[in-house]
C-alpha cells in the first residue's frame, strides 16, 4: 500500500505500461507502447510517444497537472527509451519527475 506522492508515481507507473484493453472496465485505459517496439526511432515516432503519454496521463490520472513530457533515445541503440514525465501534484502545489524506460527490444522488462 501507498500513499499521497508514491501512490501517484506507482499509478503513473501502471498508467504506462498498461496496454488498451488490459482493463475490462475501463477499456481506453493505458497508454499502449507496446505496439510501437518495432517502429523506426524518428521524429514521428518520438512525438506520437510523448502525445500517447501525455493523452494517457491527462485523460486517466487526475490529481496532477502535467507539465512535460520528453523523450531520450541516447540508449536506443541498446534498445531503451526513457521517458521523463515531469508533473505537480495538485493537492500539494509540489513538483515531481519520473522517468519511465521503454524497453524496445521484446523480452526485455523493468522488473528483474
Amino acid at each position: 500500500m501507498t500513499s499521497d506522492a508514491a501512490d501517484i508515481q506507482c499509478s503513473l507507473q501502471i498508467l504506462l505500461s498498461t496496454r488498451h484493453g488490459e482493463r475490462v472496465l475501463l477499456p481506453g485505459y493505458g497508454c499502449d507502447l507496446e505496439p510501437l517496439v518495432f517502429e523506426p526511432m524518428s521524429t514521428t515516432f518520438n512525438t506520437y510517444i510523448q502525445n500517447l503519454v501525455q493523452t494517457a496521463i491527462t485523460n486517466y490520472e487526475p490529481r496532477i497537472t502535467l507539465n512535460s513530457v520528453s523523450l531520450s533515445t541516447d540508449q536506443a541503440v541498446d534498445g531503451v527509451i526513457l521517458l521523463a514525465v515531469d508533473y505537480t501534484i495538485k493537492s500539494t502545489n509540489s513538483r515531481f519527475n519520473m522517468v519511465f524506460p521503454y524497453y524496445l527490444n521484446e523480452g526485455n522488462s523493468p522488473n528483474p
